[in-house]
């Protein structure tokens, strides 16, 4: 792990402007970049590599943070989010008023916004889009696909089961959306690329609604392939599916356009092939920086920016492995691990040691919750107890997944070394499974039973306790292997409060009472760093990755 005291850093909370810089080595001097012929001779082309490819143009059809990060450049929602935090703030609605039952909302609209295609922003549009959503059916009302509006909306349409009430355009500028039951969740989810408000006529033009396929083959409509049109600072202009997105500014855009005037998403799939591209010149930055790779890319010249943590890593324990569901030899795992070691040793500085399945931001985090500190004597006993010992030793299975980078799990492999010592060194005989992520290790751990312990984490979408321990415990699964139905009622009980004061006591209560209970140990909550040339000046950095390429700041 590198240590620094001069490590430079553009942006945590918030990305800061830092002038002009005298750095050492490698400005970006990219292989197609050109003059664009302007006095300031900064080169308007910004080259991010993304990890992985979209999965498509469609925000609504969509939930993975790739497609996300594009999303974010074309589409705009009512909500957006306050710069450097995770908190909701005004975006295409100026401002919103809840009723006192919490079921109705009345948003006041910008005005004078238009779609990329030229098309008029208004109460009708907004309306349009939550409509279609609830009306999605087949493959287009899929997990896989519209998966946001399916958990959050509790449904659609034609299941009956959703809470969503209807939408009323009262006038041009004033929307109303109701609700059939209270979400105190529901402002915050908004800001989602999942709820952008795209342009009827061409959702229409394309028809956007004609998806093919199956739920785990899903055949895009001509909309998602390739006409999507938001109101977002940047319009689109072609997808190279496995390669690259690229997008123009949007010469009518409502607010500021900044020095970024064309986008490339290059997808490069390999946390060294990204280290490699900047190093060369070729791209200007990336994200999920591999920490061992720190060092050396600030050394040579490069800037680094820090996401505020706004995500869990964790040791999930999955109750159906033999012996895990004695609470005796969950407590033992726990007191077992160093979590102060785990974090100076593999992971990134600035990581923060976790007490529950929630960061500190997150309504309803208890500083009082129940903890396990680290005591190897009080885990081999309460091993003993269970009926553990030299001669009968607790054997598990410890799978974790390898060759991937996550913003919550850096280095898997490197994770899984230490943990494993440490429970080793209690007595604890370990089976270990690594396996490939996607689909091999996410269809052990979330597909059937066959796994023990297991290295894994999220990424807050938008701040609300739901969105964390509501998606881990809300419903018996697959990944834990328990059944609680008390827990379970009491998250479901609390997803429906109406306003954050009630929500604020429930999930004090309940983030105890899984920690009591200990379906796994909540480990840490790393720090995600990102990678830029020289002449990035300002990144606005997002803990929920939030990040609209119209505020960077590019020097020459």
């Amino acid at each position: 792990m590198f240590h620094s005291t001069k490590r430079r850093v553009l942006g945590g909370a918030a990305a800061i402007a830092i002038g002009a810089l005298v750095l050492t080595a490698c400005a970006s001097q990219r292989e197609d970049g050109g003059d664009t012929g302007e006095a300031s001779d900064v080169d308007p082309t910004f080259v991010f590599a993304a990890s992985g490819d979209i999965s498509g143009l469609d925000p609504a059809m969509a939930n993975d943070g790739e497609t996300f990060r594009v999303s974010r450049q074309i589409f705009e929602g009512l909500v957006g989010v306050e710069p450097g935090t995770a908190d909701p703030a005004p975006g295409l609605a100026e401002s919103w008023e809840q009723s006192e039952d919490g079921l109705s909302y009345t948003f006041q609209l910008k005005e004078g916004v238009t779609f990329h295609d030229g098309t008029d922003f208004n109460a009708e549009a907004v309306c349009f889009n939550f409509d279609r959503m609830n009306n999605f059916t087949g493959v287009a009302a899929s997990e896989s696909l519209s998966y946001y509006w399916g958990k959050l909306m509790r449904g659609y349409a034609d299941t009956g089961t959703s809470i969503y009430g209807g939408c009323e355009a009262t006038s041009d500028t004033e929307v109303v959306i109701t609700l059939t039951q209270p979400f105190a969740g529901f402002i915050p989810a908004l800001s989602l690329p999942s709820f952008a408000i795209q342009s009827p006529a061409a959702l229409e033009e394309y028809a956007a609604d004609e998806v093919g396929g199956t739920a785990e083959a899903p055949v895009l409509s001509e909309y998602a392939q390739g006409h999507p049109v938001g109101t977002g600072p940047f319009k689109f202009e072609s997808w190279s599916p496995g390669e690259s997105v690229e997008l123009s500014a949007y010469e009518d855009y409502w607010g500021e356009q900044g020095a970024v005037q064309e986008i490339i998403f290059q997808v490069i799939g390999e946390t060294t092939a990204r280290r490699q591209a900047l190093e060369s010149g070729s791209i200007d930055g990336y994200d999920l920086v591999a920490p061992a790779d720190l060092g050396a890319l600030e050394e040579a010249g490069f800037n680094l920016v820090n996401r505020d943590p706004f995500n869990i890593l964790y040791l999930g324990i999955n109750q159906l492995a033999p012996g895990l569901d004695d609470p005796n030899v969950r407590k033992a795992i726990a007191h077992a691990i160093d979590k102060d070691q785990l974090v100076a040793q593999v992971l990134p500085e600035g990581t923060q040691v976790a007490q529950e399945f929630m960061p500190p931001a997150v309504i309803g985090w208890n500083e009082d919750v129940t903890t396990y500190e680290y005591d190897p004597e009080t885990a081999q006993a309460l091993l003993a107890e269970a009926g553990y010992d030299e001669s009968n030793p607790l054997t598990i299975q410890f799978n974790y997944p390898v060759n991937v980078s996550r913003p919550y799990m850096p280095n898997p492999e490197q994770i899984y070394t230490n943990l494993a010592s440490q429970l080793e060194a209690v007595g604890i005989v370990l089976e270990p499974v690594g396996e490939e992520w996607n689909p091999t290790y996410l269809d052990r751990i979330q597909g059937g039973a066959d796994h023990g312990i297991h290295l894994l984490g999220w990424t807050g979408d938008y701040n609300d306790p739901d969105n964390f321990v509501g998606t881990f415990f809300a419903s018996p699964g697959n990944e834990w292997g328990f059944t609680n139905e008390e827990l379970t009622d009491a998250l479901t009980e609390a997803r429906g409060l109406a306003t954050a004061e009630e929500q604020e006591a429930a999930y004090l209560a309940i983030n105890e009472e899984i920690m009591e209970y200990l379906p796994g140990i909540p480990l840490a909550h790393p720090v995600p760093t990102l990678a830029f040339a020289e002449r990035v000046t300002s990144y606005p950095a997002s803990p929920v990755q939030d990040e609209v390429y119209n505020m960077i700041e590019l020097s020459e």
